[in-house]
């Protein structure tokens, strides 16, 4: 659960490391438009994801995004971890410990990919722009105001222009990886999908929040 969470809270992606065609200062405005009106015109999107860990573990599961405000991991059993934004709080469940926290959204950096309005400026740096394949678009980003935080990478395939994986690098150096495949687009979702409901037996606990 580390790599979404550090995601969500942080805000740092990444995708593989390969000899880049670093661009212009005129494909670089270009490109952030690009991305910019990509992520304004997404409304739905679900997909299966694949987490790599900095320890070698791998999990997957869907993730589900619902703009703006609404997202969700689901990780495949038998892990029962789920992440839920609903458009005021983003909800953390991790099954492990049998454990509930939640955060503002405007607090974390789900925060990012949950605004009305997405641009990759003011509180967000844009560190490099380049090519690291044909059709392929990576996209560096740091907070402005915090970048000993970590870098957060966006790999795009750009013919039809698409989120496909990103990497989240922390202030320490730990790495989390995240690859997006069976992408659906416009899609219809369930709003429940997008309302934190406690597992059966923490009742208690939840309403204790």
């Amino acid at each position: 659960m580390r790599l979404i969470v550090c995601f969500l809270l942080f805000f740092a992606l990444l995708p593989v490391v390969v000899p880049a065609q670093e661009l212009s200062t005129a494909e670089k405005t270009t490109a952030i438009a690009q991305v910019e009106s990509y992520f304004n015109k997404v409304t739905t999107v679900r997909a299966h994801f694949v987490q790599a860990n900095q320890d070698g573990t791998i999990q997957g599961g869907i993730f589900t995004w619902w703009r703006p405000g609404r997202l969700r991991f689901q990780y495949d059993p038998p892990n029962g971890d789920y992440i839920v934004a609903d458009g005021l709080l983003l909800h953390y469940w991790d099954d492990g410990v049998k454990n509930y926290s939640n955060a503002p959204i405007g607090t974390t950096l789900a925060d990012f990919l949950l605004r009305k309005k997405i641009k990759l400026s003011g509180d967000l740096k844009v560190v490099s722009i380049s090519r690291p394949a044909k059709n392929n678009l990576l996209v560096t980003l740091i907070q402005r105001a915090n970048a000993e935080a970590g870098d957060l990478r966006l790999l795009f395939a750009e013919k039809p222009m698409q989120l496909l994986k990103w990497r989240v690098t922390d202030g320490a150096g730990q790495v989390t990886e995240v690859t997006l495949t069976d992408i659906e687009t416009g899609i219809r979702l369930n709003p429940n999908l997008f309302r934190f409901k406690p597992p059966k037996g923490y009742d208690a606990d939840w309403k204790n929040r």
